[in-house]
């Protein structure tokens, strides 16, 4: 008997079944923070057990360790063995082995198990997938890998699909946040200008040491921000250094406002954490300790002084706002004006924006208006929608141009935008094969449709590309070279029309010598079978 599972994680495990089925050894599934990830792979290792397989769960953190045990035994009734520093679990007959990662990449742990011993490993926060730990394990055993991230976008995952064959399933932040399963969330620009130019790179991201020292002159500013319009509201903040922490919460504190710090140092963090929870206000500061492995649902507001490029660490930072609770009615994240000469700063928008050019144009507006602003797919429909407007005159000068060429094969773009297809339009490689360079057959393929395949770089896009040729022709709308036709009359959207439609007027053109009839508007024309 399956678990009671909400429809999206039902389909999440079963999608996992189906790459698992299909051959496929190592799959992700994407959740955001709050949508139940443990649930889905407690179902996914309930299957398993069921099936007579063992299952390994790999963590880095021993609240994640702890977590995944508690509610694997508390959602289908399965004990665990736990691996971890002086806790031994090999040679038991659990069906399910918890392992910490820090133990397990040691020869003299992994080595007591043998290669074949688990038919599934799980591993849990698969961000830290590729760490050289992570692997040695990964590449120890012979089975099948499902990760569990909350990474909110496919851009953060390109390195995961150096690892990782597929993405079983992808359940958005949008998506969550519309089926009523997250609250919703507002951003609030904080017209505070802090200076991160100085600061430098280190990993990928920005060296929290200088993230510290930049931030310092700040923290009053801030502090007497959140005293005077925020100190109603019930907030994490993130902050780079512990010292830096520290020393925030004894600001706001000499300002009235209730404040808590914790760190990993903290002898009594159960009890802070507990007296947090219970609060109704304040201010709870932390040095990146609370990531991960912590919830508490009544949390209504999220301060970001800890600046990242990494989107991952972003929503996880965020996703301790996200669940749902009667005290609130939405989740607010204050955002200040990092002022930096990189432009890989993640703000509120890069949570559900996919391109980076409606992601700037939200941020712009976001800055300017001065209030809170909904984080949701509504608003980037509308955003998206004013920046098509000025591609689509940029993509008619372009039309212009080519037109005096006299090019014979369509330009993608303009197929692109002539069928409304975002996810062609969005593009971008995720896993290995998709980055590879699209193949002679597949050039040739779309260029017999009439494309101009030129520009096309890789395998992934002209894959998606063909795929969405021949399921157009199967079901009979317009070509091409029709769209290109009656689009260089003046005709709008010929990509939603049918070949019938398109064929007639063409024909109709060309009885009359090319020539549009007086006073009719090629662009206020809409067939009566139009798919919009």
């Amino acid at each position: 008997m399956g678990l009671n599972l909400r429809p999206y994680q039902l389909d999440a495990v079963n999608a996992i079944d189906a790459e698992w089925e299909k051959g496929i050894k190592k799959t992700l599934l994407v959740l955001p923070t709050g949508c139940g990830k443990t649930l889905c792979f407690s179902e996914t290792t309930r299957r398993q057990t069921e099936k007579g397989n063992r299952t390994l769960i790999l963590a880095h953190r021993m609240e994640l360790l702890e977590q995944a045990a508690e509610k694997l035994k508390k959602f289908t009734g399965i004990d665990s063995a736990l691996d971890k520093a002086d806790s031994y679990a090999a040679g038991t007959m659990f069906p399910v082995v918890v392992g910490s990662i820090q133990t397990l990449m040691r020869d003299t742990r992994l080595l007591q198990y043998d290669p074949d011993e688990f038919s599934t490993v799980i591993v849990d926060e698969a961000h830290h997938a590729l760490s050289n730990s992570y692997q040695k394990v990964l590449g120890y055993f012979d089975a099948n890998v499902l990760g569990v991230t909350a990474t909110p976008d496919r851009g953060d995952m390109k390195n995961l699909g150096q690892f990782f064959e597929t993405l079983a399933y992808e359940y958005t932040l949008p998506q969550a946040i519309r089926e009523g399963y997250l609250c919703p969330i507002k951003a609030q620009t904080i017209p505070l200008n802090i200076d991160l130019s100085g600061v430098k790179t280190q990993n990928g991201d920005y060296a929290v040491g200088d993230l510290g020292t930049a931030l310092d002159p700040y923290l009053e500013q801030i502090a007497d921000i959140i005293a005077e319009k925020y100190a109603d509201r019930k907030t994490v903040a993130f902050l780079p250094l512990v010292v830096t922490s520290q020393r925030f919460k004894d600001l706001l504190t000499d300002r009235g406002v209730k404040a808590w710090e914790v760190n990993g140092n903290s002898e009594d963090r159960t009890e802070i954490l507990a007296d947090y929870e219970q609060a109704k206000s304040g201010v709870l500061c932390n040095s990146m300790l609370l990531t991960e492995g912590w919830d508490c649902p009544s949390v209504d507001c999220v301060v970001v002084l800890r600046p990242t490029k990494v989107r991952s660490l972003y929503c996880q930072m965020i996703g301790r706002g996200t669940r749902l609770s009667e005290s609130k009615d939405h989740l607010l994240i204050l955002d200040f004006l990092w002022h930096t000469t990189r432009h890989e700063l993640c703000r509120p928008t890069c949570l559900i924006c996919k391109k980076e050019e409606i992601a700037a144009r939200m941020d712009q507006i976001m800055d300017e208006s001065g209030e809170p602003m909904n984080i949701s797919d509504e608003t980037v429909e509308q955003v998206s929608e004013s920046v098509r407007e000025e591609r689509e005159a940029a993509l008619a000068r372009e039309l212009a141009e080519q037109r005096r060429k006299k090019a014979k094969l369509v330009d993608i773009m303009q197929y692109e935008y002539s069928i409304r297809d975002a996810e062609l339009q969005d593009y971008e490689p995720t896993f290995g094969w998709e980055t590879d360079e699209p193949t002679q057959g597949q050039l040739s393929a779309i260029e017999k449709f009439g494309l101009n395949a030129g520009a096309i770089q890789t395998k992934g896009y002209a894959s998606m590309l063909l795929d969405r040729l021949i399921k157009r022709s199967s079901a009979g709308l317009s070509t091409p070279k029709q769209i290109k036709c009656l689009e260089r009359y003046g005709f709008k959207d010929v990509g939603l029309w049918s070949f019938q439609s398109a064929s007639k007027m063409i024909g109709a053109l060309a009885s009359r010598n090319w020539a549009v009839p007086y006073g009719f508007k090629p662009e206020e024309y809409v067939p009566k079978d139009f798919t919009a």
